[in-house]
C-alpha cells in the first residue's frame, strides 16, 4: 500500500525515501545549471591585456607565471595521495576495530604488511631519493 499523497508508479522498485533525494538532486542541478548560464550570459566579453596577467598584490608581474616543477615532485604528491588513502582505510578499520575482531586484525594486518612491502620495494628502487643519485655523489662501486 502507498503512503498517501506518494505516487511511485515510474519507479515501482525504488523505495519511496529515493524521492526526496532524487527531486533535491535535480533541483540542485537545474539551480547549478541556471547559474552558470547567467554567469556566461551576464558575463564580459572583452579581453585585454591587463586580464590576462596574473595577479601578484598589485605589483606588474615580471618574468613567466609558469614554473617547471622537478619530477620528484610529482612522484612525492602521488605518493603522498597513495599513503593518505591507506591512513583513510586505517581510520575507518580502527573506528570499528570492536565489531571486527581478530578477523579485521588480520585484515588489517594483511593491509599494511602490503603497503609496507611497497614502500620497501619503493626505497629500494630510488624513487625517496630526492638528491642526486648515489652513482654520481661516488657511494656506489662497481
Amino acid at each position: 500500500m502507498q503512503p498517501a499523497g506518494i505516487s511511485h508508479s515510474l519507479f515501482p522498485s525504488l523505495p519511496p525515501e529515493f524521492l526526496p533525494l532524487a527531486l533535491y538532486t535535480l533541483a540542485a542541478s537545474i539551480l547549478i545549471g541556471v547559474l552558470l548560464l547567467a554567469a556566461w550570459w551576464l558575463g564580459a566579453k572583452t579581453t585585454n591585456r591587463n586580464k590576462e596577467l596574473p595577479y601578484e598584490s598589485g605589483a606588474i608581474p615580471t618574468g613567466s607565471a609558469r614554473l617547471a616543477y622537478p619530477v620528484p615532485f610529482y612522484l612525492i604528491a602521488i605518493f603522498f595521495i597513495v599513503f593518505d588513502v591507506e591512513a583513510a582505510f586505517i581510520f575507518a578499520w580502527a573506528t570499528a576495530w570492536r565489531e571486527l575482531g581478530l578477523q579485521g586484525l588480520v585484515h588489517i594486518t594483511f593491509f599494511i604488511v602490503i603497503l609496507l612491502l611497497g614502500l620497501v620495494w619503493l626505497w629500494l628502487k630510488g624513487g625517496l631519493d630526492w638528491g642526486p643519485s648515489r652513482a654520481r655523489r661516488g657511494h656506489v662501486r662497481d
